[in-house]
């Protein structure tokens, strides 16, 4: 996995990245805030509360399980 900065305002994550939390494990500037995790399975997105970044889910909401 590269390493970013976390000045990045937009990441396209897959469902291999959930449960997703913010900052992720591949950004350099890991402990830029603390650690929340984000639900983005059900809208497709979410909005970091610490830095702003938008996180969206490649592919889109994950289809509820029956």
């Amino acid at each position: 996995m590269e390493l970013t900065e976390n000045k990045q305002r937009y990441i396209e994550v897959t469902t291999e990245d959930l449960p997703l939390h913010c900052p992720m494990p591949s950004m350099t500037l890991w402990n830029a805030h603390p650690r929340v995790f984000l639900a983005v399975e059900r809208t497709g997105e979410a909005l970091c509360p610490y830095c702003g970044t938008l996180y969206k889910l490649k592919g889109g909401p994950c289809k509820p399980h029956h």
